[in-house]
């Protein structure tokens, strides 16, 4: 009788590490291959204007905190994290002596979260705004490695070290051609601050963010931090036309272009039977614009015909948005079925605020990937399970087998005890 009793454990015991083999096959190991580190700098302004309590009722400089502790929390294990200072430690009016005032908090390196934050939580608004200084020692801390750079600038007024102007040194750190990108935000900032920010971000390819709340910093900043970890693609410098029959013809890559207020622009991508066209754009107000806006992405035929179309609409809450479309080519039986020449629309719908100049245009991204489509015949074999039918089929057979022996097992039991 133990040694039955034996036998059926062992068998269930077998079956349960048959059934973790399969859902977790030797097979899929992690890719060893080594990547160089991505690496992020967050930027502080600690001027003595971060104590203005007007972020949901509380000051700027604790707003700011707020959103590094759960930005730290958060941060990928594979993300070196650095934090430096501007206008942290100097209290007096001497200019010179102010716009030297920037330091490293932390060192860009493996993230101690407790070290970083008890570092974070002894920050109180103290001096002057070396925004320009700042940027040039960041550029510094980040030197080294092929990995993703990123500065992240949180501040909430203008530089004030003139003539050292902080969008001059930003042209010059992209001019050095170390891939290293700024992205700006800006703590309810005024119209200077926002041109200077805005000005910052755009000579190195990253973006500017106006915030107003808590939640919207701690959000951006958490995405830009994440996005360091992301391989990097460089955008390609595009022109769009006025109509699509002078469109620029794109392939698989990510674009930039700028648009007119309330203009529209063309491009073609050309789309093979079998393959599937995704597209998606982002369109920034980098400047001031009335509230309710929006933007339409479209797929149309060279004879005008709309395929599919994306949009997306916003209310003045956000500086970007974003709106995107999918169009599946159906494969052809004709083995001369040429590409279809696709022509892609973006049109907005913002408007300039009283005052605002409309040149340049808004800053666009457009996205183009062109992948093979789905295979419809073995999506409907396999009832949409693809390549899943396999593990279905092993774990159905390995619960058939089981509950044999468990109702085999709990008769024997039974007969056992009925006989004693």
């Amino acid at each position: 009788m133990i040694r039955r009793q034996r036998l059926a454990a062992g068998v269930c015991a077998l079956l349960a590490a048959l059934t973790a083999g399969i859902a977790c096959p030797v097979g899929a190991v992690a890719d060893e291959t080594d990547q160089a580190a991505p690496k992020v700098e967050l930027v502080l302004d600690v001027s003595g204007s971060m104590r203005a309590a007007d972020i949901d009722g509380g000051t700027r400089m604790a707003a700011a905190k707020q959103a590094f502790n759960e930005v730290l929390d958060a941060t990928p294990e594979e993300v070196q994290l650095g934090i430096r200072t501007l206008g942290a430690n100097y209290r007096g009016n001497d200019r010179k002596t102010g716009c030297k005032d920037t330091e490293q908090l932390y060192p860009v390196g493996p993230l101690d979260r407790t070290e970083a934050k008890t570092a974070v939580a002894t920050l109180q608004p103290t001096g002057w705004t070396p925004i320009g200084p700042a940027l040039q020692q960041a550029a510094g801390d980040l030197e080294g490695g092929d990995g993703t750079r990123r500065i992240v600038l949180i501040s909430d007024g203008e530089d004030t070290c003139q003539p050292l102007d902080p969008c001059e040194v930003a042209r010059e750190i992209a001019a050095k051609g170390i891939g290293l990108t700024i992205d700006t935000l800006g703590l309810v900032p005024d119209a200077k601050t926002r041109d200077q920010l805005s000005c910052i971000a755009d000579a190195t390819g990253g973006t500017y963010t106006s915030v107003q709340h808590k939640e919207e910093l701690t959000d951006r900043v958490g995405q830009l931090v994440d996005r360091a970890a992301d391989p990097v693609v460089t955008p390609v410098e595009t022109e769009g036309a006025a109509q699509c029959a002078q469109a620029p013809a794109l392939k698989s890559g990510l674009y930039t272009d700028r648009e007119e207020f309330g203009r529209q622009r063309w491009y073609k991508v050309d789309v093979n039977p079998g393959q599937e066209l995704r597209a998606s754009v982002s369109v920034a107000a980098d400047r001031a614009v009335n509230p309710d806006y929006g933007v339409l992405l479209r797929a149309v035929t060279m004879q005008g015909r709309e395929i599919v179309r994306g949009e997306a609409a916003g209310n003045g809450r956000t500086d970007v948005i974003s709106t995107g479309l999918r169009y599946p080519k159906a494969e052809s039986d004709d083995e001369t079925a040429t590409a279809e020449t696709v022509c892609l629309q973006v049109t907005n719908s913002y408007s300039a605020a009283a005052g605002v100049k409309t040149t340049p245009g808004l800053p666009l991204e457009l996205t183009v990937d062109v992948v093979d489509g789905p295979s419809k015949a073995s999506d409907v074999a396999s009832f949409g399970l693809g390549r899943g039918w396999w593990l279905l089929g092993a774990l159905v057979l390995t619960g058939f087998v089981a509950g044999l022996l468990w109702g085999w097992l709990s008769r024997w039991r039974l007969a056992v005890w009925r006989t004693n």
